[in-house]
């Protein structure tokens, strides 16, 4: 089992809890520098071996109604959107409200927490305090929500990217649970066709999970390690921390 470098005590690496004891996006690492984050599993347990990535963006929290918010308050106020625009209690904890439409363009704020919002109220992202509002917004401003790429992680799907790599499954954590994955160093992933040694392979591949022959314009998670055999779970290099 990997052991964790430093002297806080950590989850055990094999092991998936239902209550956190960690913050979600933690980094870890071992001695031999594999770096490994700690995640929130998405509605299907993990799978050893699989490649990872972000849970499916939800549209309806694109360009969200802000309502006048002073510089320097960690309160942000929105407006959710009509129909499906609902967000769910805790929905974006840990994650990000980036503002999209000026006044206030470009700022990144991270979420600490937010009660429920029904689809066309009003509701308050609280914002952590050392990421308070920089520029006052106004109804004019907007803001995309994004979640914390490790809250709610899924297998890589076939052929199309609906989210970020985030790394490799080191242990079946089970759905709705937390643990930990590998995102940078020596690991393992299931290898479609057969890459090269040393080649950077994509997680956009023709089986759900694997890591597949690099082509240009596409990400590169990782290297292999060693020559890549078609449905094995082989020694690869990850990339991502």
């Amino acid at each position: 089992m990997p052991n964790f470098s430093g002297n806080k005590i950590f989850q055990p690496a094999y092991s998936s809890v239902s209550t956190p004891l960690h913050k979600i996006g933690e980094k870890a690492e071992t001695a031999d520098g594999r770096k490994f984050r700690y995640v929130l599993c998405g509605a299907t347990a993990l799978v050893v071996g699989n490649a990872l990535q972000t849970r499916i963006e939800d549209v309806d929290h694109d360009d969200v109604t802000v309502r006048a918010t002073a510089a320097g308050d960690t309160d942000l106020l929105i407006t959710a959107g009509s129909g499906s625009g609902a967000l769910d209690a805790n929905e974006y904890a840990e994650g990000y409200a980036v503002i999209d439409t000026t006044p206030g363009l470009g700022y990144v704020y991270k979420i600490s927490g937010h009660a429920a919002i029904t689809a066309s109220a009003n509701g308050t992202l609280v914002l952590y305090k050392d990421d308070a509002v920089q520029v006052a917004l106004t109804a004019v401003s907007k803001v995309t929500l994004v979640a914390s790429p490790y809250s709610k992680v899924i297998q890589c799907p076939i052929s199309t990217d609906t989210g970020v790599c985030v790394g490799g499954a080191i242990y079946p954590i089970v759905a709705s649970e937390y643990g930990w994955i590998q995102s940078g160093g020596p690991g393992a992933a299931l290898i479609v066709n057969t890459p090269a040694a040393g080649q950077p392979v994509t997680n956009r591949s023709s089986v759900a999970g694997s890591l597949a022959v690099h082509s240009a314009e596409l990400p590169s998670p990782a290297h292999m390690m060693v020559t890549g055999r078609d449905g094995k779970v082989l020694p690869v290099y990850w990339l991502l921390d």
